[in-house]
């Protein structure tokens, strides 16, 4: 089976640098722009074997941007999956970096605000894998979710040795062999950067 693993695109809480976490911010025009990007590239991409479906989390800024992929894929996109919601931050939800420090010190991700235990992401992130694994061998499916659940979900896969910043509409294919997930790609963007190329 082949997962591609996608972030969402923007918001105005990522433009200005604010922890989103289970606040559910929409995607503002730039996200939907950025997802009609990827969808044109995966579309351009499948070649003979076209993506089946879309899981996508709960949160209004994932269920949209598997909308518009959907629609130019013309594949369906199933109900949405609590595992994949993002990491709940509690307190420092809705503040930037400054706010943060202001509030905290340099130092407030090493406290506990309520924010949701690293453990806990990944035990969930990895139990959606797996099950997808065994309801879906022969499926290659898309999934949208967010930065901070993605990137434990890499950490808890490869022990550390993915560990970039997961950027908005990035791209990750993996493919299950056995009991392993071998990584084809790895956050990528270029369908963004390469769009602003063709723009100018």
């Amino acid at each position: 089976m082949i997962v591609g693993l996608i972030r969402h695109g923007l918001t105005d809480w990522n433009a200005a640098g604010r922890i989103q976490g289970q606040s559910d911010i929409p995607l503002n025009d730039e996200g939907r722009r950025q997802a009609l990007m990827l969808a044109e590239r995966l579309q351009r991409e499948s070649g003979e074997r076209p993506w089946d479906f879309i899981i996508t989390s709960g949160l209004s800024r994932a269920q949209e941007t598997g909308a518009i992929i959907a629609e130019i894929l013309q594949i369906p996109v199933y109900d949405p999956d609590s595992r994949l919601m993002e990491r709940a931050f509690g307190q420092i939800e809705g503040l930037t970096s400054e706010e943060r420090e202001t509030l905290w010190g340099k130092d407030w991700y090493m406290l506990d605000l309520g924010q949701e235990k690293e453990d806990d992401i990944r035990r969930r992130a990895l139990e959606f894998m797996e099950e997808l694994g065994e309801r879906y061998p022969d499926k290659r499916i898309l999934v949208i979710s967010h930065g901070a659940l993605l990137a434990q979900l890499y950490t808890a896969l490869y022990d550390n040795k993915y560990i970039e910043r997961i950027g908005n509409l990035s791209l990750t294919i993996l493919e299950k062999k056995d009991q392993d997930w071998d990584m084809l790609l790895y956050n990528c963007t270029k369908h963004l950067t390469e769009n602003l190329k063709d723009s100018k």
